[in-house]
């Protein structure tokens, strides 16, 4: 039970507009035009993002991952392939993300279906994080229940000790995902919550932008 009225959470959005005169036609320049903004007015990570799938069950999940690389083949993150997020997209591939910028008040969703990458580009990735990253890849069950944080914490110094002075190659339940997207939306906060919102659907291999009411 909330111990404040959160009825009275309310902010203003005031400082920008979202025209469709002004967007880039390509919906992936425009998401990186907002990241570079993202970049320099943002506190916190800004390649951080909520990633929601559905599994069999048709529950839907959400959970918070890191954007670790995009381009027009669309947005890469990395995890356990044995988690639930994981079992879920092999239950079924299409997902989507989002990303809130706070200070610019700027949010961005995006949808679409998701594969793998190559071993080439996850092993890649893999040999640039630091040492106990690599061995709390290695170490975690993701998603499965343990009985406390000490069996990690044992795990990880038998882990250690067994590849002290070896070469830690990745794991085979551990690598990259890239969503594709076929629907990008824009939305930038304004006064009296009359927000603007872009949306870009794809047809074919043409994006169509259309406004949304807020």
């Amino acid at each position: 039970m909330a111990s404040t009225d959160l009825k009275k959470f309310r902010k203003n959005y005031t400082k920008l507009t979202l025209s469709k005169k002004e967007v880039n036609k390509n919906p992936f320049l425009q998401f990186n035009n907002w990241f570079e903004d993202a970049l320099m007015n943002e506190n916190s990570e800004v390649n951080a993002m909520i990633f929601a799938t559905v599994g069999e069950n048709n529950k839907p999940s959400a959970r918070v991952v890191l954007l670790k690389d995009f381009d027009e083949k669309g947005f890469v993150f990395f995890t356990n392939y044995e988690s639930k997020k994981g079992k879920q997209i092999s239950q079924n591939n299409y997902a989507a993300i989002v990303f809130f910028w706070h200070n610019i008040e700027r949010q961005v969703r995006i949808e679409g279906a998701i594969s793998k990458i190559s071993n080439d580009q996850s092993d890649s990735y893999f040999e640039e994080r630091p040492l106990g990253n690599k061995i709390g890849a290695i170490v975690s069950p993701q998603s499965q229940v343990i009985l406390n944080s000490q069996y990690l914490e044992d795990l990880k110094t038998k882990i250690e000790t067994k590849l002290q002075n070896k070469e830690i190659h990745r794991p085979a339940n551990w690598g990259g995902y890239c969503l594709e997207p076929d629907l990008f939306e824009f939305w930038q906060g304004r006064a009296d919550r009359l927000h603007d919102r872009l949306q870009y659907r794809k047809e074919d291999a043409t994006w169509i932008i259309e406004r949304l009411a807020p």
